[in-house]
């Protein structure tokens, strides 16, 4: 098996199964909205479609035996990348689920009411996510620790939890992308060979446009229809909200993602138990509610991870970036082919880390060869992973946005939640727009790295 895997030549077929997810899971659920059901795109279990999808793999390849493509199919579901993921959502609706029960939620409605707005709430929930997440460098912790609280304003000031989660999303995303602690932007410096203070001076100039405008529309779109007294804050409201403000130190201090939402957990336990909001057994089951809650999100991935491997052995991501490696003719058309590239990769692997991995080599070719700034060419590595991993339904973080609202009772439209994401197609225009109206070798504010 390794020697055909290391033999794997491309084949355009090898993309069919993801096709065949679109025609299901989207097709189907427009077929849904048409017919007028409600909900529609919950009329389609997205796991149903990817099942459906795989099967699909597996047939594909004609090369190995249909154990041999099983085994090949086990390997991506049981991939590190995918097994982090799971165990970060399971965390996540645990932490969701006691945090709520401990009265956290309320007492940090309480607070975020008598120091906002009502009608700024959603784009301070933005700005504080692009804040947290360019601290600490990383989307998943930013929307576990933020969505929940971001969640409890839905019901007092009557806003939208997909606005809400798109905002969280969107901001932190942003943070992703311009991190100096990023893997995104490790990787993208890395495999260019340029500064990462180079990269992220690039990229400032593509991503405050597009996070400014997307602050404003927030502040448009946001305003709260159920406005209501100014709450007064005590000491009780925060001691409440002490788990929220342990995982966000501790994501500020760099301790890993797991430990930071088991922690909060616990302390949401100890606390919730110590205000007599729930005793011992009535804690257990939360937390047990709170991780079975994440199961489907959990089927997602492990069956998402086992097709985008199928689908890689059988040789499909590499005949996507031979083909658009082959339409660059120069430095323009280069960031262009760059951008196309590490997206296409992006939609297969779920991954924007992984993605740049794969594509980041190739680019870097294509620099080399047709004179592209390899400081623009990690940027846009970097913002075109983003703008897709942030849009994808089946990317980690919009499944554990979704996986909170899940745990919080909140049942959220995934179509209503993807028409909220502002800051994505926002980042991916003004990128678009700094290819169109450069001159013909785009330059860098700085000097390049050596």
């Amino acid at each position: 098996m390794t020697e055909k895997a290391d033999s794997v030549k491309p084949n355009g077929f090898a993309l069919i199964p993801f096709a065949v997810f679109a025609a299901f899971y989207v097709g189907l659920s427009l077929y849904a909205d048409h017919l007028g059901f409600e909900m529609p795109w919950y009329k389609v279990s997205m796991p149903v479609a990817f099942v459906v999808a795989s099967a699909v793999s597996l047939i594909i390849g004609r090369c190995r035996t249909l154990d041999e493509k099983v085994e090949i199919y086990a390997r991506g579901m049981g991939e590190p990348n995918i097994m982090i993921m799971c165990l970060i959502f399971i965390l996540a609706g645990a932490f969701a689920t006691i945090a709520k029960g401990a009265g956290a939620v309320d007492a940090a409605v309480t607070i975020a009411q008598s120091l906002v707005p009502a009608k700024l709430m959603v784009a301070g929930v933005f700005l504080v996510s692009c804040l947290i997440s360019l601290a600490i460098g990383t989307s998943c912790g930013t929307i576990a620790a933020v969505t929940p609280i971001a969640l409890g304003f839905a019901g007092p000031l009557q806003l939208s939890p997909a606005l809400l989660m798109g905002a969280v999303v969107g901001g932190a995303m942003f943070g992703d992308n311009l991190s100096m602690i990023s893997d995104t932007t490790i990787a993208a410096t890395r495999t260019q060979g340029v500064k990462m203070r180079d990269k992220f001076l690039a990229n400032g100039l593509i991503a405050s446009p597009a996070a400014l405008v997307a602050l404003f529309l927030y502040a448009m779109s946001g305003s709260a229809a159920g406005v209501v007294e100014t709450p007064a804050v005590t000491w009780h409201h925060v001691v409440l909200i002490m788990p929220y403000v342990l995982v966000l130190v501790l994501a500020l201090a760099g301790f890993n993602v797991m430990a930071l939402l088991f922690s909060g957990t616990v302390l949401s336990a100890v606390i919730g138990g110590a205000f007599g909001r729930f005793a011992f057994f009535d804690a257990m089951d939360l937390l047990g509610k709170g991780t079975l809650g994440m199961g489907e999100t959990l089927i997602v991935a492990l069956l998402a991870g086992g097709l985008f491997r199928s689908v890689q052995a059988n040789g499909g991501v590499l005949w996507l970036t031979d083909r658009i490696a082959k339409v660059i003719r120069g430095p323009r058309t280069c960031e262009l082919g760059v951008f196309f590239l590490v997206a296409a990769v992006n939609c297969f692997t779920a991954n924007n880390t992984v993605a740049i991995v794969i594509a980041g080599p190739i680019a870097k070719e294509c620099a080399d060869k047709f004179k592209a700034d390899p400081v623009r060419i990690a940027s846009v590595l970097d913002t075109a992973s983003c703008v897709v991993q942030g849009l994808i339904p089946y990317g980690a973080q919009i499944l554990i946005a979704m996986g909170v609202a899940k745990g919080l009772d909140m049942k959220v439209d995934s179509l209503a939640l993807l028409k909220c994401l502002y800051y994505q197609p926002l980042l991916a225009l003004v990128v678009f727009a700094s290819m169109v109206f450069s001159g013909r070798r785009i330059k860098s504010p700085i000097p390049q790295a050596g």
